[in-house]
């Protein structure tokens, strides 16, 4: 009685943990996964309308830090008002190529009816170039503490060995480990059954 109550126990906590360390490689692989395409693509692709961009200098402080995660929606030009924080794609100057998020401080319209937003970032003394509704990706709507917070720690190198390198390992190698009892356990039973 007391045999079937602990092998029912050990079923439980394995199923526990199978779920969590399923759980844990799906999210761990879904960001890398969104991370990576948007990275090659050049920030093309988004999901639902939805990206993820890294603040990566300090011209939006104090409300956006170096290292912050933001999460910017697609959104119709005409919904974007002033001080919207919103996402687009440098052009002209020193931003040309570049992906900014700046205060919008001046929306307008161009000779063709097309959205123009003047923007800022919050540090700056300067107003950026103009940007033109077809050089958005969105509006921040979100900055996720805890992206933000991995970004950090992972950014150093003691953090990418800690927080990607040694999990990576130990995914793998539980899951050799977990493969290789199985098939000890299912051998042994076989020549039990003998």
């Amino acid at each position: 009685m007391k045999k079937i109550k602990e092998k029912n126990k050990n079923k439980i906590l394995n199923i526990i943990l199978a779920t969590v360390r399923t759980l844990v490689v799906i999210a761990f692989v879904a960001f890398i996964v969104v991370v990576c395409l948007q990275r090659f693509s050049g920030n093309k692709i988004s999901f639902f309308n939805y990206r993820m961009f890294t603040v990566i200098s300090g011209s939006m402080e104090p409300k956006y830090v170096i290292g912050d995660v933001l999460i910017a929606k697609k959104v119709d030009p005409s919904k974007i008002k002033i001080g919207d924080a919103v996402t687009y794609q440098g052009r002209s100057g020193g931003f040309a190529g570049k992906v900014i998020t700046h205060e919008v401080i001046g929306v307008g319209k161009n000779s063709s009816g097309k959205y123009v937003f003047k923007t800022q970032g919050l540090a700056n003394l300067v107003e950026d170039p103009a940007v033109l509704e077809d050089q958005l990706y969105g509006v921040v709507i979100y900055k996720s503490l805890i992206l933000s917070a991995i970004y950090k720690i992972v950014a150093t190198n003691i953090g990418f060995y800690i927080f990607i390198i040694i999990p990576m390992v130990f995914i793998i190698g539980s899951e050799i480990i977990s493969t290789l009892l199985k098939k000890e356990e299912k051998r042994r039973e076989e020549l039990k059954d003998k």
